[in-house]
């Protein structure tokens, strides 16, 4: 049987990791400024995640959310802790798509509205609600684009204003800092502006923290650098440093009731187990304040490559912006220099996406690295 051909892959099979590092068959050491998309936020096989799901497993790994489990309880009490967000209520699933699908809909049921508000470049998913809202249209089939979705301009307060008038909007979706769109962010002012409007005609302000959360950006959301209250706040990612896991923070003015909102394996006890053991490294580690800490070290050191433009993002979400398509140097990166780094939807950009334990002469790997590749290419 073939494999569904949907993936361009490169030539590399990763077969062992430890914290940074990935080795492929061939025994050839990777440094790992990528992640896998930003999943693995504490470094890959940290001893204590490896140890918390094997003692799970050897306990129970699964079960259905008919019956109790403590660890989900035990799950929210230390992300509401150490994420400042204990007034809100969680619902897990399993992954970000699916957190943002329930999202959606939850707003919905909230206020009985039907369309959405996102904006240019975002990227929220690929299921039906959430890659309507999804600013890409090669990747829209035409039963997704039955949503009633408007895209607007990132920063335009005016045509936020403008749509929520006409008072059908469930919910604006936004995230944070953009992932897959190229690591744009919106000043404070207008996600000040835009929580104040959604409160003003009755919509959920949904923050999409699938790929921003979990510490990536210097705080445990990237909200919180702009001082606003989300009404649903969906992660992923990072939750799991690499176990499939999702979930929605929801605002206790949005009420639950039995059969609302539901999932097969969202909750269950491995994923469970997962990103508690993720938590538990964030604050031991003291993670998230690292994050920062060598975003800023990144930004400082990365102005001397030849033909960056400009740097986007925070923390260890860090997008570099060269005046050159980068596809050529990430294959250079890739296979001579052996460091995986990530492409986004602005073809010029080179997204960097490292485990939160990433450290500083590792950064300074990567630099001597991207220059050496730079002048092999003669790009500049």
């Amino acid at each position: 049987m073939k494999l569904f051909d949907v993936y361009p892959l490169y030539n590399v099979e990763p077969v062992r990791a430890d914290n940074c590092s990935v080795w492929d068959k061939e025994g050839i050491e990777y440094l790992d400024l990528y992640g896998g998309h930003a999943v693995i936020s504490i470094g890959h096989a940290h001893p204590h995640y490896v140890n918390k799901l094997k003692n799970q497993l050897d306990h129970i790994g699964f079960y259905s959310n008919a019956v109790q489990n403590s660890l989900q309880q035990e799950l929210a009490d230390k992300l509401g802790k150490l994420s400042g967000c204990d007034a809100y209520e969680l619902f897990l699933c399993s992954s970000g798509a699916e957190a943002n699908e329930n999202a959606l809909k939850l707003a919905s049921f909230h206020n009985g509205k039907h369309r959405v508000v996102a904006f240019s470049n975002g990227f929220h998913g690929r299921t039906s609600a959430a890659v309507a809202a999804t600013d890409n249209k090669a990747i829209i089939a035409p039963i997704n684009a039955q949503q009633e979705v408007t895209i607007l301009p990132l920063g335009d307060l005016e045509a936020v204003e403008v749509a929520l008038k006409k008072d059908d909007v469930c919910a604006v979706i936004i995230e944070p800092i953009q992932g897959v769109g190229g690591l744009d962010q919106a000043p404070t002012s207008f996600f000040q502006g835009l929580e104040k409007l959604c409160k003003q005609y009755n919509t959920c302000l949904v923050l999409d923290e699938v790929q921003s959360g979990f510490g990536r950006s210097g705080k445990f959301f990237g909200f919180q650098h702009h001082g606003i209250t989300p009404d649903i706040i969906s992660m992923a990612k990072g939750m799991g440093n690499g176990f499939p896991i999702g979930g929605i923070l929801i605002a206790p003015h949005i009420a639950s009731k039995y059969g609302l909102l539901g999932t097969t394996f969202g909750g269950n006890h491995l994923a469970c187990a997962a990103c508690i053991a993720v938590l538990e490294v964030l604050e031991k580690e003291d993670l998230i304040e690292k994050s920062r800490i060598l975003g800023e070290y990144f930004t400082a050191n990365a102005t001397a490559i030849k033909g960056l433009k400009q740097i986007k993002g925070r923390g260890l979400m860090i997008g570099l912006e060269f005046d050159f398509e980068v596809a050529q140097l990430r294959k250079e990166l890739i296979y001579n220099e052996h460091i995986f780094t990530g492409g986004a939807k602005n073809k010029n950009l080179l997204r960097i996406l490292p485990p939160l334990t990433v450290s500083s002469s590792q950064i300074d790997t990567f630099f001597t690295g991207v220059k050496k590749a730079i002048e092999r290419l003669e790009l500049v």
